[in-house]
């Protein structure tokens, strides 16, 4: 397969850059005979001394076999030695290339770097992040076509206290200060749709974004440009019972951002996620539960406009009538939809097996939720909210 763009055409009888074609094919051919990691350090000396010949050329030939090759060598089960000449590669490329071609080639250059940050050894982190940091955050929107990718990379190496987390907190401010806020976050709840490794820290990104000052309907950027896919990554993270940070982070979200008073989202929307709250009641974790407890009297957003006396006088009676005025409807609008799925169980079943193969992936995901549950499900969530 060959990329050949406008400037290659051009570039196309100059006898240098010809040589060049040659030159680079016949190191990249050494790769298939590499059998040792330190065969690969060699082959990757030679592809930067290869390139730094002809660094007169901006644009780099064969670029899909050697994006290929220097993803390989950034296989997690390489010693670090090779991920540091493999990085050594990558910067002599961007060097030499402007920026213009690193547009153009982002999606090759970025296949193997996005999936290093989380496995990579400690002397490797900061020559990384250094990569990131020079040659890709000044792209800003040209970086659109790979940020989830490039979100899932960072999220996945963000842990608190651990090395350079502040240093990866910075790029994300500085990446959301580049892209449009709105774009970026529908990246990140996108990744946490279908990450689970990077659920909880973009989750917990997310909440300390949140001015506690505003309502959420003055920071809207924050659900992203996609509504369905917010809703079907909070709806994901209900669901997440390997992960109890994560469930307890979401319901946090919902607390801190989306009060049921607010409206902020459809009814349909608020069904989903009300169904996933009932999800985590049937695991009788109490910490998870007096979370939805509080989501649906609205104990927190009470406790705000009233005094320590007055919250112990009138707690029964103002969470009574919140979840009188704000929760009640959309609660039992849950339970029958959920009743109404249950009863039409067997027919969605014959409907799903004809349509699994036009269906989005968030409609097969949200048809497996529904499909777990059973009337017997049903009635113990009764119970618990009963008592």
């Amino acid at each position: 397969m060959s990329l050949m763009l406008n400037d290659e055409v051009a570039l196309g009888n100059d006898v240098r850059y010809k040589s060049f074609i040659v030159a680079i094919e016949k190191v990249l051919k050494q790769f298939e005979s590499s059998t040792e990691w330190a065969d690969l350090i060699t082959n990757l000396v030679k592809v930067k001394k290869t390139i730094e010949n002809y660094s007169q050329f901006h644009s780099i030939p064969k670029r899909i076999t050697l994006s290929k090759r220097l993803a390989q060598c950034l296989h997690p089960a390489l010693p670090f030695g090779v991920h540091l000449k493999t990085l050594e590669v990558y910067e002599t490329i961007f060097q030499i290339i402007d920026k213009y071609h690193l547009q153009r080639d982002i999606i090759l250059y970025s296949y193997g770097l996005f999936s290093l940050l989380s496995d990579a050894a400690l002397p490797v982190k900061p020559i990384l992040l250094t990569l990131y940091e020079t040659y890709f955050l000044p792209l800003g929107e040209a970086l659109n076509p790979i940020l989830t990718g490039f979100l899932i990379g960072l999220f996945s190496a963000l842990e608190e206290g651990a090395d350079y987390y502040n240093r990866i907190i910075i790029l994300l401010d500085n990446l959301a200060n580049r892209i449009d806020e709105f774009y970026f976050y529908t990246c990140i709840w996108s990744a946490i749709n279908f990450v689970s490794i990077v659920r909880y820290s973009a989750i917990t990104f997310i909440l300390n974004h949140f001015d506690k000052r505003k309502n959420m309907s003055d920071q809207i950027y924050l659900i992203g440009l996609s509504i369905e896919t917010m809703v079907s990554a909070v709806c994901t993270c209900l669901h997440d019972s390997g992960q109890p940070l994560v469930q307890r982070s979401i319901l946090d979200f919902l607390l801190t951002c989306l009060p049921l008073h607010r409206k902020l989202l459809l009814k349909i929307n608020m069904v989903k996620i009300i169904n996933g709250t009932f999800y985590i009641l049937l695991q009788r974790d109490m910490t998870l539960n007096r979370r939805i407890y509080t989501w649906f009297l609205g104990a927190n957003q009470l406790s705000e406009n009233i005094t320590n006396e007055q919250h112990q006088v009138n707690d029964l009676i103002d969470s009574s009538s919140y979840f009188v005025t704000h929760t009640q409807e959309i609660l039992i609008e849950s339970l029958r939809s959920l009743l109404e799925l249950i009863s039409m169980k067997p027919t969605l079943t014959i409907v799903k097996l004809d349509n699994d193969d036009n269906k989005p992936m968030t409609s097969i995901i949200d048809s497996h939720r529904s499909s777990t549950w059973t009337l017997t499900k049903l009635i113990r969530v009764l119970l618990i909210l009963s008592t």
